[in-house]
């Protein structure tokens, strides 16, 4: 058995091993360089459908993503600041209504609108960082940043929870009079509205430059939007003789945030542990199939850094010459990143069967 070890022309270096085997390795995972099976995956359908696709939209899109990192990275940037204006106009005019109305709900759902502006400014910090160039200490870049911002974010809806939950058993044991219930009705929607078209665009734009935390923080608009309704309710039980639906929907609004605290953990803790969505792999397997001269495939893995990928394969390939091993593994990296825009390094070892 002879081992050789080539850099690639490449920008990114590629380790080719030419193992002379004539069989293939028990635990090889082996694909039909043709068998272009579908790797895709299933979401529910029906209503459970419906609310799967409101709450948890699909973020990675490879047909829609955006392969040239800087541009992805003003894409980004651009849309945090439309959706910090919009949220700052809307928490605004919610709050000088609270300020006639006394309201607890809309004042619950006010302090979340600023939280949800506030994530904003630690993910624009995080794109503006990645345009940094990568030194001797951070190898990588500084993609990982975006990673930290979701710790930030985790930490203002906790706080955005507390808050509105206080402030609620506050007016339960100290009720006070709301008046301008019609102003207060008004502001639910304004908040709906504000919310809902930010997070129309910031799913959008994050779908299209594979930030899974631009998408986030867009279903975390999307659901301040519904509380938003909540308060509208809120003001309607008031209206019709029952005082205490504002400080109880107060409440409801409290334990929503804290649903969408544990979702958002769940997600970045998932980040920060390298996790990669299966489906991702799927196409990036079925990328590799669609160079002809793969006989199978023993690894892929991928992992991300802020909104950009990195990974590596381990291929099979016939024995052939090391300048054509070469070849066959920046065949197998091109197809990797047109298949998956989002790919910036996918280093490639091939294996002689």
């Amino acid at each position: 058995m002879t081992a050789h070890t080539h850099d690639h022309p490449h920008d990114t270096a590629h380790e080719h091993e030419h193992e002379h085997e004539h069989e293939h390795a028990d635990g090889g995972h082996s694909h039909s360089a043709h068998a272009h099976g579908d790797h895709g995956h299933e979401h529910p359908t029906g209503f459970k459908g419906f609310l799967y696709g409101i709450f948890v939209p699909h973020s990675h899109d490879a047909s829609d993503a955006i392969d040239d990192a800087m541009e992805a990275n003003k894409e980004g940037i651009r849309a945090l600041k439309i959706s910090l204006v919009v949220l700052l106009v809307t928490t605004v005019l919610q709050a000088v209504i609270v300020a006639f109305s006394g309201s607890v709900a809309l004042l619950a759902d006010t302090i979340h609108n600023f939280s949800d502006a506030l994530t904003a400014v630690p993910l624009w910090i995080a794109f503006a960082l990645s345009r940094r160039a990568a030194t001797r200490r951070y190898t990588y870049g500084y993609n990982r940043a975006e990673d930290l911002a979701g710790l930030f974010i985790v930490l203002m809806i906790a706080l955005s929870a507390v808050v509105a939950a206080w402030q609620a058993i506050d007016r339960i044991i100290n009720p006070q009079p709301i008046g301008y219930l019609g102003w207060v009705i008004a502001a639910g929607v304004v908040g709906f509205l504000g919310n809902e078209a930010v997070a129309i665009y910031r799913i959008r734009v994050g779908r299209k430059i594979g930030s899974a935390a631009l998408v986030a923080d867009g279903v975390h608009a999307r659901t301040d939007g519904f509380t938003s309704l909540a308060v509208v309710i809120g003001g309607i039980g008031v209206l019709i003789g029952f005082p205490l639906a504002d400080p109880i929907v107060g409440l409801l609004i409290s334990a929503m945030i804290v649903v969408l605290l544990i979702g958002t953990i769940r997600s970045v803790g998932r980040r920060l542990m390298d996790g990669i969505e299966p489906e991702l792999i799927g196409k990036a397997e079925h990328a590799l199939e669609h160079v002809p001269e793969v006989t199978g495939i023993d690894q892929v893995r991928l992992r991300w850094i802020g909104h950009r990928l990195h990974g590596e394969a381990v291929i099979r390939i016939s024995d052939v010459s090391l300048v054509e091993a070469n070849r066959i593994a920046a065949a197998a990296e091109e197809s990797v990143k047109r298949h998956l825009p989002n790919v910036d390094d996918m280093a490639i070892r091939t294996l002689v069967q």
